[in-house]
């Protein structure tokens, strides 16, 4: 027996190395997929944790104990956000009620347009009317058929509770995490074999505060300037609820992209409700859009280019793939998520060639 025997026995061949590792990803991810019950809340736990982890360290400092600083991190949280939720559920369940009618005033706000839908419509009801009559002379016996669905206050309702469900979870596990979760990291770290792959393994976990704690304080500042702005302008165009408006634009612009999408559609709705002339119901969709855009290259670019230094369509891609994967709180958590896997990517030598092809 050669010296050499034990270590090949253990060793993967270089033309199976790619299609296993592949193969343990993909399995990976529809684990994560149908497991997204359990999956979800545990990270949204190690998310919030790693965000709060800082200030209850900072309390201990001061003498109040974990077990209390924990408590009221999280309390504060669920304050803030549980008082934003409210305050802008009520107004976006009138508007969504309201929406059927500003998209038919946005699409056929030309004379021309709507004259032709109008025409349309009555001979549909015309035609309608004749089949009616003609069933009746000829004594054919109507058959109604009802269709039964879920209204979509039924289907939010659900997937508000199992959402509610999920960020319970969440907080529990969030709460022991900061109590107890550096004592687990050291016993972690004390397994590890060699000294250098502990240093790796802090380093990942202090990057990661350090990174999530800067992207949202810059965000959060960049966000609320952009949300300040559009209520003072829609104020200004005498639009309903301004103030409501401008908090929903700062918590959409959270979502890259796709948040100042949804932001422009929802007021180019909402002015076509509240406005008759087809000008002015473009100034709020296009002013915020400026208004958006200006604040995005002041302020956006140390987050989402120097700073996570992650190519700009990589967190396109990953919006798509964490919403896919976990629906909406996917898509809020997807640049959080994606701050962490660039600090493992940059911090771990043999996953340094991934990070190079898909930073900035």
């Amino acid at each position: 027996m050669t010296d050499h025997e034990p270590r090949d026995r253990h060793t993967m061949p270089e033309g199976l190395r790619v299609p296993v590792y592949g193969l343990f990803v993909l399995g990976v991810l529809y684990t994560m997929y149908l497991a997204h019950q359990v999956f979800l809340p545990i990270t949204l736990a190690v998310l919030a944790s790693l965000l709060l982890a800082p200030p209850v360290a900072a309390l201990a400092r001061r003498g109040v104990p974990k077990v209390v600083g924990a408590m009221v991190m999280l309390i504060l949280l669920v304050t803030v956000v549980g008082g934003v939720g409210a305050y802008v559920s009520g107004p976006i369940m009138d508007w969504m009620e309201e929406a059927p009618e500003g998209v038919g005033n946005l699409l056929f706000s030309d004379h021309g347009l709507h004259d032709a839908y109008q025409r349309m419509t009555d001979s549909a009801r015309q035609v309608e009317e004749a089949v009616e009559e003609f069933a009746d002379e000829e004594g054919v016996e109507r058959t109604t058929v009802v269709l039964e669905s879920e209204s979509w206050r039924g289907q939010l309702m659900i997937g508000a509770r199992n959402n509610a469900v999920a960020i319970a979870l969440a907080l529990t596990l969030s709460y022991f995490l900061l109590v107890s979760g550096e004592s687990l990291v050291r016993n972690l770290v004390s397994q590890l074999a060699t000294r250098e792959r502990r240093r790796t393994v802090l380093r990942v976990i202090r990057d990661s505060q350090r990174e999530i704690a800067r992207y949202l304080a810059v965000i959060t500042v960049s966000n609320s300037a952009v949300g300040v702005l559009t209520a003072l302008m829609l104020w200004a165009l005498g639009l309903p609820s301004p103030v409501v408006w401008g908090v929903i634009a700062t918590l959409l612009r959270f979502v890259p992209y796709l948040g100042v999408l949804v932001t422009t559609v929802a007021l180019a709705i909402i002015s076509a409700i509240s406005m008759d002339d087809p000008l002015m119901m473009m100034a709020a969709p296009v002013g915020y859009l400026l208004l958006s855009s200006l604040v995005g290259f002041v302020l956006e670019p140390y987050v989402h280019g120097y700073r996570m230094d992650i190519n700009p369509i990589i967190i396109f891609l990953g919006i798509f793939f964490w919403g896919w994967l976990w629906g909406a709180i996917g898509v809020l958590l997807a640049v959080p998520l994606m701050t962490v896997i660039m600090v493992l990517l940059r911090q771990i030598d043999g996953l340094r060639p991934l990070y190079r092809i898909i930073a900035r």
